[in-house]
């Protein structure tokens, strides 16, 4: 189960590692060019996190042995790539659509986010996904409450993606995180049939809506790791760590 807060000195700690992965992804932010290669990424938040005494939390990461160790410090996904994008020998293009997932381990506790970000002038399309999916997340922040359910956070993210006509990806999603970088629960995008469980004090989540363009399905490539969408279309998502505070909205924890 995810980790419960129990006191303000675990709270700092999670803050500090959130705050590390909201400011190197608002370095990147600003990197974000046409021409730019990939691999300048990589190295930044290898610089990055060497600076500030992190720990690079998705490198050598294998979630089962099916997987190899994920050979990055930071997973880039560009255009129908929806997520585990390996970063390569490769340069944007105007018009790309491109997203940085990222994890910083501090004193042992992890920090997880995500943004999406356009290359240039892209088309009215892929700005209006952004736009949507980056306000399905901030619909589930809004939902994560003490005494609400988990799927009311499902819900709010659904509910703001659905009228636009998007696809929602099933099978991956948010999930608990603490000192592991996946915990339970797994936080999906749409509502359930079970309400999941109650939201608690002190719980910490990873909200992490993935919409795309066409059809919701996906395939995982033969690197198994690079998650597409089957039909080619652009996808996109966001991804904030969060901590479920008494009385008043969630606390987001990766903010630069």
């Amino acid at each position: 189960m995810a980790i419960k807060i129990k006191s303000e000195d675990e709270l700092k700690t999670m803050r500090e590692a959130g705050r590390i992965v909201g400011q190197t992804l608002e370095k990147i932010r600003a990197m974000v060019r046409p021409g730019l290669n990939i691999l300048a990424v990589e190295q930044l938040v290898h610089d990055e996190f060497k600076r500030v005494g992190a720990k690079e939390t998705f490198l050598h990461y294998s979630p089962a042995p099916k997987y190899p160790p994920y050979p990055s410090n930071i997973c880039i996904s560009i255009n129908e790539q929806l997520v585990h994008g390996i970063p390569r020998d490769r340069k944007l293009k105007e018009g790309d659509v491109v997203s940085f997932d990222l994890g910083a381990t501090y004193k042992g506790y992890v920090g997880d986010a995500a943004i999406t970000v356009g290359v240039g002038e892209i088309s009215p399309e892929a700005q209006h996904l952004i736009k949507v999916t980056e306000a399905s997340l901030c619909s589930g922040i809004k939902a994560a409450r003490t005494g609400y359910w988990l799927n009311d956070i499902r819900g709010a993210i659904e509910d703001t993606i659905r009228p636009h006509g998007f696809g929602i990806i099933k099978g991956y999603g948010g999930h608990g995180v603490g000192r592991d970088m996946h915990e339970e629960p797994h936080v999906e995008n749409f509502r359930q049939r079970s309400k999941g469980p109650r939201l608690q004090h002190g719980l910490v989540l990873a909200l992490e809506p993935m919409v795309s363009l066409g059809n919701p399905d996906v395939e995982e490539l033969s690197d198994h790791w690079t998650v597409r969408t089957k039909d080619g279309s652009l996808c996109c998502h966001f991804e904030h760590t969060i901590a479920i505070r008494d009385g008043r909205e969630a606390e987001i924890l990766t903010l630069p």
